[in-house]
Parts: structure tokens; sequence; C-alpha cells
């Protein structure tokens, strides 16, 4: 057999002489990497080999570190998969409290970043694993995506709607809670940038993309979190002066203000004597005897007098209330009080 003869293998194996054109337009020749091996494709299959399955082992490794990137986040595709296909049972029961507890410290790790807002971290541990037993619950592991990607936003809002409706001490309507985490955001923007005085409704606004009217109400319900007691103390007072101090308390001439508005027209047309009369007995705080002593008239004309004005006054005012029942006076069912007098 002539030696030019190559076989048809080794002549594949055997790359050919090429050109390539340079910068400055000519071309040149190009040789073969000089010391590479022309072995046969299957030997050169069988030593690529090993390299592959090391880079499909990287890439899973790859793949897997970016799927989980905690070194808590357990592996357990398997076992939520196992999961959707037993029936309701003991096993199934058992399996779902294992995947609970096996992504239990993921939960508690996102209950930490709410630390400090007013809620213990034992509640909040708590309400982190309320949202990942429904997470578990709720997964779907044929939809493809991690079981991470699905978890921690159901923990972090179940987390967010605790706070919202357990945290607040007035009630606030939703509309006003996501104006004031709005309003909060823009303002924590705006304190980087404008230095030496608080930002204006304009400038929170405007940061925030809504209208000047709902960066107000925001504004407002910055302090609507938490109330503060009545028994604090006010700010600069070493007397122990608390917020208490300044309420006011019930007033008893409010009892009355119908009474004496009703009485008031009667009174003036009674004649001067009567009206007198009645003036020292329930405002001078005097006895018959002395009214009937500064008029000259004896004590018993005085306790007509008295009973015939009353009388008289609260015959008018039964009147008028039968002439308006819609709106009864208390002075009808009871004799003129003092006050009212």
């Amino acid at each position: 057999m002539p030696m030019d003869a190559a076989r048809p293998e080794e002549a594949a194996a055997v790359p050919e002489e090429t050109t390539e054109e340079t910068a400055s337009g000519t071309t040149r020749p190009t040789h073969p990497q000089r010391g590479r091996s022309t072995q046969h494709p299957q030997h050169a299959q069988r030593a690529t080999a090993p390299s592959r399955s090391s880079q499909r082992s990287s890439r899973a490794g790859r793949s897997r570190a970016s799927r989980h990137p905690h070194d808590d986040a357990p592996d357990t595709a398997a076992a939520f998969a196992r999961l959707c296909e037993l029936p309701h049972g003991p096993e199934r029961d058992a399996l779902r409290e294992e995947l609970v507890r096996a992504w239990l410290p993921m939960a508690e790790r996102l209950a930490g970043r709410f630390r400090n807002r007013g809620e213990s971290l034992d509640d909040l541990r708590q309400v982190a694993a309320l949202g990942l037993v429904k997470a578990v619950d709720r997964y779907d592991p044929e939809r493809g995506n991690a079981f991470e990607s699905y978890a921690v936003p159901t923990v972090t809002g179940e987390i967010k709607r605790h706070f919202r409706d357990h945290m607040w001490t007035l009630h606030v309507p939703r509309r006003v809670q996501d104006l004031r985490n709005r309003v909060r955001f823009a303002c924590q923007d705006l304190s980087q940038t404008v230095s030496g005085r608080a930002p204006t409704i304009a400038e929170i606004a405007e940061r925030a993309g809504m209208s000047e009217e709902d960066a107000a109400t925001g504004l407002e319900a910055l302090d609507s979190f938490t109330a503060l007691s009545l028994d604090a103390e006010l700010p600069g007072s070493d007397d122990g002066y608390a917020l208490r101090d300044t309420l006011g308390g019930p007033d008893p001439a409010l009892d009355v203000v119908v009474d004496r508005e009703a009485v008031k027209p009667r009174l003036a047309a009674l004649p001067e004597r009567e009206r007198a009369i009645l003036y020292m007995r329930f405002f001078g705080d005097m006895t018959q005897s002395r009214i009937a002593e500064h008029l000259g008239i004896s004590q018993m004309h005085v306790s007509r007098l008295i009973s015939r004005c009353c009388g008289r006054l609260r015959d008018e005012i039964t009147r008028d209330l039968t002439r308006h029942p819609a709106r009864p006076h208390p002075a009808a069912s009871g004799e003129i009080t003092r006050d009212a007098a």
C-alpha cells in the first residue's frame, strides 16, 4: 500500500493549512497549533469525556448555589413532589411538618428584618412561622419555581399584614396606610439630599408621585401608628405635669342650657316683683324669711308667690311641648331648678 494513501480516519485527523487576512490586507498561512496530538477521534472523545462530566457537575453546583443562596436552605424538591402525591393522612402530615421544620430558619431570618418596630421578636417569629405553613400548603412544584421564590414573599407579606392589622393603635384605612409608607420612604430619600430643613409637602409629593393632598394625608398618618399615653409627662415639665392634666372635665351648666333658654322668655313676662323673688330665691340663696323681710311681706306670701310663678312657667312650657311633641323638654316633668330659674 503506498505511503501517501493514508487511512480516511488519519486524513480527517490532520488539520489543513488555512490562510487569514492581516491588517494590511495581505494573506498569510496559518498552521495548526504545534504539539497538539492528532489521535483517533474515539480516543479524543474518551479523553474529553471526564472534562465534560466535571463541567456538568460544576454547572449543577452553580445552579444549586443560585437556587439556595443561604446556608440554611435545604434541598426539599423531592419532598415537595412527594407531598403533592400523598393523600391526606398521617404520612402526609408528618412530611408537611418535616418541611416546615426544615425551612423554619429562613422564616426566623425574615422575621428578624422587622425587629425594633414595636413588636417583640418572638411574636414576629410566630407570625413568620404561620406564613411559612401557608407557603408549604400552597406551593406547587409543578410550576418550576424554587420554593424560596414563593415562600419569601409569602412570609414577608404575612408579617406586613400583621403590622397593618394589629399594630396600629387607631384604625386607619388601607389607602392611608399605603400613603404613609410612600411618604415615609420619600422623606427618607429627601433627607439625604435636602440639608438644613425638612422637606416641603410639594417636594414629598413630587418624590412619591402623588398629589399634595395625599402627601399631607400621609404626613398626618405618620404619627398615627402609636398613640401617646395620657399618663405621659409633657416635654419640659419637671413637676410631673401629664397630658391628662390638660383635659377638661364635664361642665354641669351644660345640662341646663336647654332649660335656661326655654324659661328665659317666660321669666321676662312675669311681673317685676315675682322676678325679683325668683332671683333672690334661686340665685341669691336667700331664704323665704329673708325675702319676706326684704320686701316687707309675710313668709307665707312669699311661698305662695314662688309656687304660683313656678306653676305658671311649667304650664306654659307644657303647652309648648303639646304644640311641638317631637322635642320633649325636661323641665315639663319636674320642678323648675335653681339653675333654670
